[in-house]
């Protein structure tokens, strides 16, 4: 009977030792909400989105996902095959699977793997990858990655003015209205968002991946050389190809990624008209599923184009 009582206060202790370190033998602390959205073809399609509120530090991107939707997984649960009926598939021109992004940065991890933390915006997509199998990052999850960084740590916000104008003022009003402090020295560890004409954003090593295609930026817009000098705004199809110029006060809002580092922002254009319609879009109407946008005479299109 001793032995029993003795064993009985000696779990009591070690549940209220590890409750007190943050590490139960439960679910853990919570942690507050996180938004969960899916979609299709490069957001163009919504299927579902939800502000899941329940969220603890035991959870991972799988299982808030398992718990909103019926999907099913592949490679032993590590990775999704379907979500509410919409399944991976191989054909013979096309691959389309599901891929998925928290705080508008691409996950380098399996989402069985992928911890939480509160106010996460995890956002799935169902797409073609036959272009670009790679996507590093996107637009489409406004305010983030600035107001809650990615890969479970935050990162200041610099707004790089490249001759952009009145645009880097845009920028900077539309971050801090979003809650975002922007950050006034340069720093390596940044979300830096470039603001100009292509021309001065180009220079920027990671910026300058656009120009590399889809498959090296994940970006599907480019910025060709016109024969009498300066350049033009494309926008890209899903395939990769060239489907549209877009006149010279166009402008382009795009994310990109450059190997392990911070995400990089461009707000630019073919002039500094252009990047001051980009700038104006900076909000979650404009922005919201959007991988990047292009800005025209006061209306907006998403690319890649359909």
């Amino acid at each position: 009977m001793t032995l029993r009582r003795n064993s009985a206060v000696a779990i009591a202790l070690l549940c209220a030792a590890l409750a007190t370190a943050g590490c139960g033998l439960g679910p853990g602390e919570r942690l507050g909400g996180v938004e969960l959205t899916v979609t299709r073809d490069y957001g163009s399609e919504p299927m579902l989105r939800r502000q899941v509120d329940d969220v603890t530090e035991s959870d991972t991107v799988m299982r808030v996902l398992e718990r909103e939707a019926e999907i099913s997984t592949r490679y032993g649960g590590g990775f999704v095959q379907e979500i509410d009926g919409v399944e991976a598939q191989e054909r013979f021109s096309h691959s389309l699977d599901w891929f998925y992004f928290v705080n508008g940065v691409e996950a380098s991890v399996g989402a069985a793997d992928y911890r939480l933390r509160g106010g996460d915006r995890i956002w799935w997509d169902y797409r073609d990858w036959s272009a670009a199998i790679g996507v590093p990052a996107v637009v489409g999850s406004w305010p983030e990655p600035f107001l809650h960084g990615y890969d479970g740590h935050r990162h200041p916000a610099l707004v790089e003015c490249r001759g952009g104008g009145i645009a880097c003022e845009i920028v900077g009003e539309s971050l801090r209205r979003a809650g975002v402090a922007v950050d006034q020295g340069a720093r390596d560890d940044a979300i830096r968002v470039l603001v100009g004409p292509w021309g001065r954003v180009r220079r920027d090593a990671t910026a300058a991946q656009i120009e590399r295609g889809q498959r090296a930026s994940g970006v599907f817009a480019d910025f060709q050389r016109r024969a009498g000098g300066g350049y033009a705004l494309w926008g890209l199809g899903v395939d990769g190809r060239y489907v549209r110029a877009f006149g010279p006060r166009a402008g382009l809002v795009a994310a990109t990624r450059r190997g392990e580092g911070p995400p990089v922002w461009v707000v630019t254009g073919a002039a500094v008209a252009g990047a001051e319609a980009a700038a104006r879009l900076l909000d979650s109407t404009h922005l919201r599923d959007r991988y990047a946008i292009v800005a025209e005479a006061g209306k907006e299109e998403p690319v890649p184009l359909r």
